[in-house]
């Protein structure tokens, strides 16, 4: 039985930092294991401009602790008045790694989101000429949708005329949650791959309903049906280079988690590799789990792997229940399961 694993060091593929004394809390528990993170602009307001996202970078930086090495990767948030030529000189200047999509009320803070699709047509159209990546957050809104359909839907109305539109725009589908995205990634010949979730790898929507509502596994998009969480784990195992990790750690506080109308996410930062480590090994793909947290992305971005090493050890981890923030306390989330292994030092 394998008791040490070494891999390179691992990416965030898709992050929440959010502002203020919440980023200030919150960026140690990512920056301790990863060494880059894609970052989410959908702050109020969001990181919209080149301008908006220098501006951001700086607070991470200025809140990053001295001695922790970590790179934020900026992306801007894509609304219907975005310019493309700002984009590009973002792009250019090495700032900006990629776009964001929101569908306009798809998550949190996502009201400045896209409604008219052909509105933004000609940012897809300067992105595919740059190479610059478009991620998705990948549900409608529409009312008459069931919100556990809202991603398959997505796919057919809304991402498969984009890439008809523009094939050679690259994009990756954000923390995917079914059977359907997992297929429409394999059958995909170019410029398409996904990030999955640590959490979508635990929990099913039992795991929010069942036995009463347990809003710390509240998520956006929500959990699906056991058929689906363990397409997703087959994806995250197989070693297909198109599936790779995107925490999509989300911190709330309890406070505006436990509200009559709460808040989407699972923190999910301070935890994630001893979790994977575990789905992974009781996948049989232990040997696998470098290239999902570590390899993969940095080869769709076109950016180099990591040269630093972490190591793991079968030690059994003790992570804290929430962690204390200026905001209030973040829960951290509970896999509901024996962990087994440790980051070394």
């Amino acid at each position: 039985m394998t008791q040490t694993l070494t891999i390179r060091r691992p990416d965030d593929w898709h992050l929440h930092l959010r502002d203020g004394a919440m980023l200030q809390a919150v960026l140690p528990q990512t920056a301790a294991h990863f060494a880059r993170a894609i970052i989410m602009p959908n702050l109020v307001p969001p990181v919209v401009t080149g301008s908006d996202a220098t501006a951001y970078r700086e607070r991470i930086m200025a809140a990053l602790p001295e001695g922790m090495d970590f790179t934020p990767l900026m992306t801007l948030y894509l609304t219907e008045d975005t310019d493309p030529e700002d984009v590009a000189a973002a792009h250019a200047s090495g700032l900006v790694t990629a776009v964001k999509l929101y569908p306009s009320g798809a998550t949190t803070n996502s009201a400045s989101g896209v409604k008219d699709f052909s509105r933004v047509a000609r940012v897809f159209e300067k992105m595919a000429e740059i190479g610059l990546t478009l991620c998705t957050h990948g549900e409608v809104t529409d009312a008459n949708v069931d919100i556990f359909d809202r991603e398959a839907v997505f796919i057919d109305r809304v991402l498969d005329p984009i890439r008809r539109d523009h094939p050679d725009l690259r994009v990756v589908m954000e923390h995917i949650t079914t059977a359907d995205a997992v297929d429409y990634v394999k059958a995909s010949e170019k410029n398409l791959a996904a990030t999955i979730t640590t959490h979508h790898l635990v929990i099913n929507r039992n795991h929010i309903l069942a036995g009463g509502i347990r809003p710390h596994y509240y998520c956006l998009p929500v959990a699906k049906r056991e058929t689906h969480r363990l397409a997703l784990r087959a994806a995250a195992t197989s070693g297909d280079p198109r599936f790779f990790l995107g925490t999509d750690s989300a911190p709330h506080t309890d406070a505006n988690k436990l509200l009559p109308c709460g808040c989407a996410g699972c923190f999910t930062a301070t935890n994630t590799l001893s979790i994977l480590a575990e789905v992974f090994e009781q996948e049989g793909a232990l040997d696998r789990l470098e290239g999902f947290t570590s390899l993969y992305g940095p080869a769709y971005y076109g950016l180099p792997v990591n040269e630093e090493t972490i190591t793991l050890t079968r030690t059994p981890p003790s992570y804290p229940d929430h962690i204390d923030t200026g905001d209030g306390p973040v829960t951290v989330f509970d896999p509901q399961m024996p962990l087994h292994w440790s980051v070394a030092g």
